[in-house]
């Protein structure tokens, strides 16, 4: 049997229905409005649910992936750390020969982070403008580098900002070292295309070919002069990237060889740079 107030519920229903047949269409619709208007922030709530239900659906991964990309990057860590391992082995193994040598142990590279502000708009390929200065302990000579190698050294410094001679600028002379063969050259300007320089004063039966690296011999090049000397009085450290050969030939009336080296860094679209405090 129904409960009493289960009685009182249809009846309300039942008045409800007839009043609502009994109205005017206009006033039947505004009723139903308002009633709607009551329920609106409830689907509204039911709605964001759904959303963000599916939401969640579209992001979920199956465990299966998870796991495998998760044994990925482990296999990748064990990888880094094996490097890093050898690395650091050499690094001490390279420490103990020059001691034996007698050679005196490098000094670590002190890197500043500088960001070019401006560029010489008479000279748009071979010159930048950083934004580090005496202040921040820099100073003339000192070598500017970004990640893929050599761009350029300090030629002017000021207080907050320093100007930035790049390679392939006649006063931004490189002593350079064929990393394959270990022979040493004399970087100058390719003036037909800023991103070439060219590597001289090589011996007239060197094995340089393209494709080979070049980098910083550390040497000290008197300036002036096609003379290095031996030590560690260079501007530039040795083992810095310069570039890569692009071919080779014969020069000084076949005395010597030169090499045309396609740079490593893009000089015309530098933007972070760092400067190194040796």
């Amino acid at each position: 049997m129904l409960r009493k107030p289960q009685y009182i519920a249809l009846i309300v229903i039942a008045l409800t229905g007839l009043i609502l047949l009994s109205l005017s269409e206009a006033v039947a619709s505004r009723v139903k409005l308002g009633v709607t208007s009551l329920f609106l922030p409830l689907f509204g709530a039911t709605e964001t649910t759904q959303a963000a239900a599916r939401r969640a659906g579209n992001l979920m991964v199956p465990r299966s992936d998870l796991i495998r990309e998760l044994e990925q990057l482990r296999a990748e860590k064990q990888k880094l750390e094996f490097t890093l391992a050898q690395t650091q082995e050499a690094g001490r193994e390279n420490e103990r020969l020059r001691r034996l040598a007698g050679l005196s142990t490098r000094p670590g590279w002190k890197l500043k982070p500088a960001r070019v502000i401006a560029r010489d708009p008479a000279n748009w390929w071979r010159t930048v403008f950083i934004d580090l200065g005496s202040k921040d302990g820099v100073r003339v000579d000192l070598p500017v580098v970004t990640p893929e190698g050599l761009a350029g050294r300090v030629s002017a410094v000021g207080t907050s900002r320093s100007q930035v001679v790049l390679l392939g600028d006649q006063t931004c002379r490189v002593a350079g070292m064929v990393r394959e063969t270990a022979e040493n050259g004399v970087v100058i300007p390719y003036p037909q295309d800023p991103s070439i320089v060219t590597l001289t004063y090589l011996s007239r039966g060197s094995a340089v070919k393209p494709g080979q690296t070049i980098t910083t011999s550390g040497l000290e090049l008197k300036p002036g002069h096609h003379v290095l000397t031996s030590g560690l009085g260079g501007v530039f450290p040795a083992g810095i990237r310069i570039g890569e050969i692009v071919d080779v030939r014969s020069d000084g009336f076949g005395l010597y060889q030169s090499a045309r080296v396609r740079l490593a860094v893009n000089l015309n679209a530098l933007e972070h740079v760092w400067v190194v405090a040796q």
